[in-house]
Parts: structure tokens; sequence; C-alpha cells
């Protein structure tokens, strides 16, 4: 039972003492606060890197055409490389090829439907390319084969250039100039990154007739399905060597051709990620660590000057227990407040900077923390000073009366 004399007790010995308690205290919260802190900063890092993956599909493939830095059977370096259609088509086939696409860009083309144009980009991409950007269609339907086959002049465009361009109206079925040359509006598309939503996508094979870029690409993608890391690695490495056969350039030549592997980047930034989390525990760690010794030092002090008094409360007939119990209440109140105001600051602060938006970036997003795992460690802390007060009372504890009265 709740007896309110013992604890009036336990009051009055901490406010002897003001700036020891506070001390112990102050530690404690540090401690919590920082920690939180970390561990919503860690997400933090977490969330804007995984946003920047959602973009497109990671199980991805991105190759693009560039320059040869190394002579290579009588050429000289610095040849350009460019993709062609027959680079598409052996992607295409190969297999681990889940879906696959090839594209080029006109960029900073003009776009209009009725009294209002502005500048965006025109993407000339296969059906599957859908599949990679990660596009969600809002209305009408994307890019299709018979599009392609058919060399149709058909475009799925972003929200970004609906909400620009037409306003109220629904632009499925209206025409919209692409630099001039009408392209019927099949469908609208919406992305999680803003800038992909200010695209319009066409038939590459119409794109190529149109923009006059004959069978040229600017790059090849494509998704390797439920491939493992290594067995993309070897997927990318096979596609180099059959481009090096095929546009004559050193298979050394790391200039030659780019190829960016989304699954292998994905799980360096996890290893990453996993690395700051286990920092972050360490320093977790470290905390409870140097809370429990502080708060152990603490109570021991407290102990030794309180000798005295534990040996009349001995005399009077204080068991052992009481003793113990005495002391390990004062360690965990002080922790459990300490901890607990700890934590709702923490909690606190990452929640305002949470809602500033000029502290948001792409690469840190919405730092939050597992409450749960802050509470378990607020706890495990509170714990840890029970133990700390519990070695130090069990000591007073064993102290004889006569012993204890005795003490100067």
């Amino acid at each position: 039972m709740f007896d309110s004399d013992k604890w009036n007790e336990r009051f009055e010995t901490l406010s002897k003492n003001k700036l020891r308690t506070f001390l112990t205290g102050f530690a404690v919260f540090w401690g919590i606060f920082m920690l939180v802190i970390l561990l919503g900063a860690g997400n933090g890092l977490k969330n804007g890197i995984t946003n920047q993956f959602q973009d497109d599909a990671i199980n991805t493939i991105w190759i693009w055409g560039g320059r040869t830095n190394l002579a290579y059977k009588g050429l000289k370096p610095g040849r350009r490389i460019q993709l062609e259609n027959a680079d598409y088509t052996f992607v295409d086939d190969l297999e681990g090829t889940d879906h696959s696409s090839a594209r080029f860009s006109v960029r900073n083309a003009t776009a209009s439907f009725g009294n209002l144009g502005g500048a965006y980009q025109i993407d000339a991409v296969y059906p599957d390319n859908s599949y990679i950007e990660n596009c969600k269609q809002v209305s009408g339907r994307y890019i299709n084969d018979n599009d392609v086959k058919e060399f149709r002049k058909v475009t799925s465009i972003g929200m970004g250039v609906v909400n620009e361009l037409y306003k109220d109206v629904d632009p499925i079925g209206t025409y919209i100039k692409l630099n001039g040359i009408p392209f019927k509006v099949v469908g609208v598309y919406s992305e999680v990154n803003n800038r992909e939503q200010m695209r319009c996508y066409i038939p590459i094979s119409t794109g190529q007739r149109v923009f006059n870029y004959n069978n040229l690409l600017e790059n090849v993608q494509m998704t390797t399905g439920d491939l493992t890391v290594p067995e993309t690695v070897a997927l990318a490495e096979s596609i180099r060597e059959n481009l090096a056969k095929n546009h004559h350039f050193d298979i050394n030549d790391r200039r030659a051709v780019y190829i960016q592997n989304n699954s292998e980047n994905y799980q360096e930034v996890l290893d990453i990620i996993t690395g700051i989390k286990l920092f972050i525990l360490i320093i977790g760690a470290g905390t409870i660590v140097a809370g429990m010794v502080g708060v152990s030092n603490i109570m021991t002090i407290v102990v030794k000057e309180r000798t005295k008094e534990i040996g009349v409360r001995k005399a009077l007939g204080a068991t052992p227990l009481s003793i113990i119990a005495m002391v390990m209440q004062e360690s965990v109140f002080v922790t459990a407040i300490a901890g607990y105001f700890g934590l709702i600051s923490g909690i606190a602060l990452l929640e305002v900077v949470s809602n500033i938006p000029a502290l948001q970036h792409d690469f840190f997003s919405n730092p939050q923390v597992d409450i749960n795992i802050a509470i378990g460690t607020t706890l495990l802390l509170v714990f840890a000073g029970a133990l700390a007060g519990f070695f130090p009372s069990r000591r007073a504890a064993k102290i004889k009366p006569v012993v204890a009265l005795r003490d100067d």
C-alpha cells in the first residue's frame, strides 16, 4: 500500500540536497533526450533516402552511353558511345529481365492547351516505363504496345501538367500541343516526386520519328524481378560485356557506358542505415551504463552520509529489506521522473522539426522515433537506476547498528 509518510520522508531527503538531486536527474534526462533525438535523426535519414528510391522501382538497372576513356584496337579514346534500338532489344530479351524500357527526353519542350502553355519535359518511352517509374494512373491509360507499333501521336501527362494547363477541364480525349505538334491525351498519371509529374510521356517510336532521333536512345532501363543483389551485379556485368563487344570499347573502360544498379545501391544504403542504427544502439547502451554508474555513485554517497541515520533506524527495529527499499525508492523516483521528461522533450522536439518544411530535405524527412523503443529504453534505464541503488543499499543494510552509530 501507498504510505504517504514514507514518501514525504523521501521527498524531504531529496529536497535537502537539491543540487545533487538535480545533477543526478539531469544526467538521466540528457541521456534519454539525446537517445530519442539520435533515434529520430536516424529514422529521418532512413525515410529521406527511402523516399529517393520510391521514385523508381528499386530492382532496376539503368544504362547510359558515355565517352571512351581508353584506346581500343586502334580506336582513340574520347569516342561517344550512343545507345540504339538494338541495345534495348538485347536487354529486353535477356533472361532475368522482368520489365524493360528505353527513352530519350526532350527537355524544356513547350506544351500548350488552349491559351495556356509552358515548358515541360517530353519523354519518349515504352509501355513498361510505368512499372520502372512507379507511375500511378489517375485516369485514362498509359502508353501501350499498339501505340508503339502504330506510331500513334498519343500522350500520358502528369498531374503537374494537368493542374497548370487544364484547370477544370477533363484532359482525357483532348489534344495538347507538344513543341507545336498535336498529341491526343489518353491518360493522366501521378508520382511521388512532384518534379516527375511535370512530364508528358509519348510512344518511343513516335518520338523518334517526330523529333528526328532515328534509332537513337538516351538510356535503357530494366527491372530484375526477384534476382538477388549478387545476381543483378553479374547481370550488369554481362550487359557491359555485350555492349563492349557491339560498340567496340574496352570492357575495363568504366566511362564508356554507365550502368546504375539500384538493387546494389539500395543494399549499400541499407547497410549504412544498419551501421547508423548500430552506432545509435551503442550510444544508447553507453547512456544506460553512464546513467547507472552516475546514480550508483550518488546513492553510494547518500548512503555514506546517512550511515548514522541507518544505524538509528536499525536500532529501532528497521529490517534490512526496509533499508534497501528506502534507498531504491529514491533512486527509482529520480531516474523515472528525469527519464520521463527526457523522453517527452525529445519527442516534442522531433515533432516540431517534422512540421517545419524548411528542415525537411530530399535525404532527410519526417524524423520520428519508435515510441516502443523509446519507452523500453526509458524503462530499462529506470531498472538500471533501481539496480544502481540496490548495491549501495544492500551494503547499508548489512551495517551493524553499533558500527553505524560510531561512524564519524
